[in-house]
């Protein structure tokens, strides 16, 4: 039988706010991209998101972004020196992997987040600085890129090990990245019509853009964003769907 990781972005609460249901969200996915701190989350928010996805037997990662809390990670961040950007992701990655190890849960992979992915995605030198961070503290782990961007050339030029990711519930542009959240259309709400499109794209090896046109790729994981109104009912549509086709859901790497 195919396989294919299902991830969700989450552990994205802070203090007093809450975002998403990681609880409902991790009896369906496969791998989870846990928030370290500065786009969303904190550290009990942390502990304890990794130790339901230990409960649970999903995989967890480190979902680094740029220092933006009250953007939610999803501004564009300008004027950052390359090297201060390094040292953050490093710093990020550092501290999920703290708690990861107090949890006792080993850690499956990294992927950026919003808008810091999106504009390294175009950007070779801030592509590259992800992955030389990633390379610098923990070449172990998996590098989660956005297939034929920027960043996956980056991981591949510092020989990491990569997952291709598409998304269930995000439009593409004819670049092959994502279309700007700003754009009506650029996020999908209905479960069925995301996951007819997750397999079309998996059947063909191919992402589809908002035109209809298919760009080849390699596809390994595929991500539903958990603070999407929904999103729980989605990724459950999806997991059914997927089953159905004869397509197993599971994590990038065993437990």
């Amino acid at each position: 039988m195919r396989a294919i990781d299902l991830n969700c972005d989450m552990g994205e609460a802070f203090g007093a706010w809450t975002m998403g249901d990681d609880a409902a969200m991790l009896d369906i996915v496969s791998s989870a991209n846990i928030a370290c701190g500065f786009h969303g989350g904190d550290p009990s928010v942390m502990h304890r998101t990794l130790t339901l996805a230990r409960q649970k037997g999903v995989r967890p990662g480190a979902h680094p972004g740029f220092l933006d809390l009250y953007g939610f990670g999803r501004r564009e961040i300008r004027g950052e020196s390359m090297d201060d950007i390094e040292k953050q992701i490093i710093y990020q990655i550092g501290a999920m992997r703290g708690m990861a190890a107090v949890v006792g849960v080993p850690l499956q992979h990294v992927k950026p987040h919003g808008t810091l992915n999106t504009m390294a995605n175009e950007d070779p030198v801030l592509a590259d600085t992800i992955a030389r961070a990633l390379k610098a503290c923990a070449p172990d782990l998996i590098f989660m890129v956005m297939p034929g961007m920027e960043t996956e050339k980056a991981g591949e030029r510092h020989g990491l090990r990569l997952a291709r990711e598409i998304f269930a519930d995000r439009a593409y542009a004819e670049t092959g990245n994502l279309v700007s959240r700003r754009i009506a259309g650029s996020v999908i709400h209905d479960a069925d019509l995301a996951a007819d499109r997750v397999l079309r794209m998996l059947e063909a090896g191919a992402l589809e853009t908002l035109s209809g046109a298919r760009i080849p790729v390699a596809i390994d994981t595929v991500c539903v964003h958990g603070d999407t109104p929904g999103a729980v009912q989605m990724a459950a549509r999806l997991r059914a769907r997927l089953e159905a086709a004869g397509i197993a859901v599971s994590p990038l790497a065993p437990l």
